[in-house]
């Protein structure tokens, strides 16, 4: 049941960037155990919702775990995450290491507790820099990595975010990277390590990956950015019904895209076109005339001709479009589950397939603190001693008659 079964990942993370990392391990087979507060993790609240607590983007980033809520102020709720630290493989958090470090948590003190522990920290800037303890969040990051104002400059000169938590979700993903390579190194050597995956640093890398260009030598030699990318034409192209994503890019797209439209002498009248390096030179107006040419016909005949013709496109797809994608039907991408409390659901299914791991998210996303009893149990704790932090409201559970199971029964 996937590449990571058996492993065990204590996830103290909440909202976007760290759940979407463990639900990715979660659904990679790790046995995934979410520790909330009191008040829950906050995207319970983000609508729309059937119930409270259970809202949409809460629902799409925490299947494959199960859930405990333990009020982590009371002595007797972190003694208890401790011994359940005792036996896991895997730490996760995204608070600040300060912070951590008020709750008791700080690595020395979980490495003395646990030595083969990986201690994985998502948050905002690497440590032993002037913003180390600042607070970070996914609008903040897309605008110190630069992004914000990329947007600016191939757009009409406002900056603005992608409609997207795109710095949690790609930290997140980078996240599960690190952590399967700690898991790695500790298999061959034993030992647990401390690492951190801090947003600023790693979105940053991601963004002028693309965009350093002359600011890579020293001294600087041209210009930053990556022309193609800022062209304020690179966008969707308008047809006779709609819009279409395509990508004449290379020299044979563009030999079989003006073969396929007629136009093969193109490069012979207009020299902007004849080679890669003298239509990047001129990506605006190329770009231009590509939007004028793909007014000429509908989306579905785009589709088909380049289809034939081998050049990449794709539907520009809409919230409802998206949900009819005959390739992603074919595959079987979204998937309607039954959920006890939440009715039918439509989730998204795992996207990587592996030959001899084959994966399936066993869990569904679970109500706050609903498997805490037989979490608990796992770790060895006894029914009395079950029973006395739920009294004294430590750990908290919900009422009985909304306990919802925690298997998938798929459709």
């Amino acid at each position: 049941m996937g590449p990571l079964q058996g492993i065990r990942v204590i996830d103290l993370t909440a909202v976007v960037m760290g759940p979407s990392a463990s639900q990715a391990l979660g659904d990679m087979g790790a046995a995934i155990i979410k520790v909330e507060s009191p008040e829950g993790d906050i995207t319970r609240q983000i609508g729309p919702s059937r119930n409270p607590g259970m809202g949409a983007m809460y629902l799409n980033a925490n299947r494959s775990k199960r859930s405990i809520c333990l009020d982590l102020k009371r002595a007797s709720g972190l003694l208890a995450l401790k011994r359940m630290i005792a036996d896991a493989d895997v730490l996760l958090y995204n608070m600040r290491p300060a912070a951590m470090e008020r709750l008791g948590l700080d690595y020395e003190t979980v490495a003395a507790i646990n030595p083969g522990i990986v201690y994985a920290g998502m948050f905002g800037f690497r440590q032993g820099g002037p913003y180390a303890a600042r607070p970070a969040y996914d609008d903040l990051i897309q605008g110190a990595s630069v992004m914000s104002y990329l947007i600016a400059r191939a757009g009409d000169g406002t900056p603005r975010y992608v409609p997207s938590a795109i710095a949690d979700r790609v930290v997140g993903l980078a996240a599960v990277g690190h952590i399967c390579a700690t898991l790695v190194h500790r298999e061959r050597t034993g030992l647990g390590q401390r690492v951190d995956i801090p947003m600023f640093e790693t979105m940053t890398s991601v963004v002028l990956g693309d965009h350093m260009g002359g600011h890579t030598f020293e001294p600087q030699h041209g210009p930053g950015g990556y022309p193609r990318q800022l062209s304020p034409y690179r966008r969707p192209y308008r047809t006779k019904d709609g819009y279409i994503c395509a990508l004449v890019y290379n020299d044979k797209h563009w030999s079989n895209f003006l073969a396929a439209i007629g136009q093969s002498d193109l490069p012979q009248r207009d020299p902007r076109f004849a080679t890669y390096a003298s239509r990047a030179t001129h990506i605006d107006f190329v770009y231009q005339e590509l939007e004028r040419m793909f007014r000429d016909r509908t989306t579905a005949e785009w589709l088909n001709l380049l289809e034939q013709a081998d050049v990449p496109a794709m539907p520009m797809h809409d919230f409802e479009s998206v949900l009819e994608d005959p390739h992603l039907a074919e595959v079987g991408f979204f998937r309607e589950v039954d959920h006890a409390s939440e009715g039918r659901l439509r989730l998204m299914d795992v996207p990587t397939r592996w030959s001899l791991t084959p994966v399936e998210f066993r869990h569904l996303p679970p109500q706050q603190g609903e498997q805490g009893r037989e979490i608990l149990a796992e770790f060895g704790f006894g029914a009395e001693e079950i029973a006395q932090l739920a009294s004294e409201g430590t750990l908290i559970l919900p009422e009985p008659a909304d306990a919802a199971p925690d298997r998938i029964d798929a459709a």
